[in-house]
């Protein structure tokens, strides 16, 4: 079932009118991208709701393709930054890693359950690898591999693995379903696999 969404509205008309066309571009293509998918949201739509004329994508982007990059690498720096503030003054290892699930969780309804957005975005480019992606994703690994360590779990790197799928499945579940309970049995689960990797 496909859904019509309306046209984005600027949040303000200063807003829209002080920042610098290659910001508009990006912030106007990210919330396109993220609602209705990278491969349905053509450039002269971009432009008409970003309000900046063809020239400035290109000679500041170069391609929609560059764009599509540029949303992916903004969208992984968000995306560590806030887990990252969230977990300023989180000393315990494991709350820290049950914190993505939680972030994922908030996020769901926000985004109207649209999933992974990175998995949203490789699906739409079979066969080729989305540095941001890949990066992301290896990011998150690594991090939870870091913390499991530190919480004295037995082979951290392959829970770490584990942990990393069922958040997956999780965002997959959540989609599919449009609900958050799938986050939140996943949180459940981690929080086991961690309680039997300390023993």
């Amino acid at each position: 079932m496909s859904t019509t969404r309306p046209a984005i509205a600027p949040k303000s008309a200063h807003q829209a009118v002080s920042l610098p066309p290659a910001q508009r571009l990006l912030n106007t293509a990210s919330e396109l991208f993220a609602g209705q998918g990278i491969r349905a949201v053509g450039i002269d739509l971009i432009l008409r709701e970003a309000g900046v004329a063809k020239a400035s994508l290109y000679s500041t982007y170069g391609s929609k393709d560059a764009l599509v990059i540029a949303y992916l690498t903004n969208l992984d720096h968000a995306d560590r930054n806030r887990w990252e503030q969230t977990v300023a003054g989180v000393e315990d290892p494991v709350q820290r890693v049950l914190t993505f699930f939680d972030l994922a969780s908030r996020n769901a309804a926000r985004r109207d359950f649209r999933g992974c957005l990175y998995a949203n975005a490789a699906t739409e480019y079979p066969g080729v690898e989305l540095e941001p992606v890949r990066a992301h994703r290896a990011w998150l690994r690594s991090t939870l591999a870091g913390l499991l360590k530190q919480a004295g779990v037995g082979s951290p790197v392959a829970l770490a693995r584990r942990i990393q799928l069922l958040y997956d499945g999780a965002l997959l579940g959540s989609k599919l379903e449009r609900s958050t309970k799938p986050i939140t049995a996943a949180r459940d689960l981690v929080e086991e696999l961690i309680e039997l990797g300390r023993r």
